[in-house]
């Protein structure tokens, strides 16, 4: 049988590397919100002209949060001063200099939503935290399961917040509530894939109660790794799929998925379980 507890700071130093790299981010640059939480307009237009054309003409009739490229002659404007009398004159412009252009799609979003969503988000989160600590302190009548359960989470989500915001200063990347629902998605797939690796050390802290807990906890690794593995290959390899297939408008949501479910995958033996070792031992 491996003993996985041994190389426990192996695993604690690649963390806290990753953590401190992003968490200096976060700290730094923070997030770059998109028009779901700081309000603005979106439109995606064909054009044909190359960006380093377009740009200039956009930027003389409107300010310019991002402008990106979504497919061939298709671009999105993301813009805080754009109404719907701007996008008439925008468009009026643009076919005077360019030729034909056809809106594919145009939306407003207030700044009231924005701030109603991050509130929401942040409700959501501090339920599902309160939920998984009450829910994991009955199931397993120990309340050190559900606190390091909620350790690994905030490992994950972390990590994922950490690299959207170094993506958001070299690729101009914002989030948005796309990126909200990913990260929810997999902090409840994370907690999964806890949940099935401490259910494994209840069953066999019954099976073999002679045992200490660190071999209960490197037997219940040994047994779950593969199918944690197996599963979330199946899911990292439709991911990576959707990636470089789908289209942009998906790409980061795509990307938030396929991050937090390596991370996920890698927490729930190397953070969640060593923490609860070690718990146990100071307790």
């Amino acid at each position: 049988m491996i003993n996985w507890f041994k190389y426990r700071f192996i695993y604690f130093g690649l963390s806290l590397t990753l953590l401190l790299i992003g968490g200096y981010s976060l700290l730094t640059n923070g997030l770059r919100l998109g028009l779901d939480f700081t309000g603005g307009s979106l439109l995606e237009l064909k054009v044909n002209a190359p960006l380093s054309e377009l740009q200039p003409a956009i930027e003389a009739e409107t300010d310019v949060a991002s402008l990106q490229v979504s497919s061939d002659n298709s671009f999105i404007l993301r813009s805080a001063g754009l109404d719907s009398a701007k996008n008439i004159a925008l468009q009026e412009r643009l076919k005077s200099q360019f030729g034909a252009v056809e809106e594919i799609r145009f939306a407003t979003i207030g700044p009231i939503l924005g701030k109603e969503l991050i509130r929401k988000t942040l409700v959501g989160l501090g339920l599902a935290v309160l939920f998984i600590l009450v829910y994991l302190a009955y199931r397993f009548q120990d309340k050190t399961f559900g606190i390091c359960a909620v350790l690994a989470m905030l490992h994950d989500s972390l990590i994922i917040l950490g690299t959207f915001s170094i993506l958001g200063v070299y690729l101009q990347v914002e989030i948005d509530a796309l990126f909200v629902t990913a990260v929810l998605t997999i902090l409840s797939f994370s907690v999964h894939d806890t949940i099935v690796l401490y259910d494994r050390i209840r069953e066999n802290r019954r099976l073999h109660s002679q045992e200490k807990f660190v071999e209960l906890a490197n037997r219940s690794i040994s047994e779950t790794m593969t199918r944690s593995i197996n599963n979330s290959l199946t899911i990292i390899f439709m991911l990576l799929s959707l990636f470089v297939l789908g289209g942009v408008t998906t790409r980061w949501f795509v990307l938030a998925l396929l991050i937090g479910t390596i991370s996920g995958t890698y927490s729930s033996p190397f953070t969640a379980v060593p923490l609860l070792v070690l718990f146990k031992r100071k307790g």
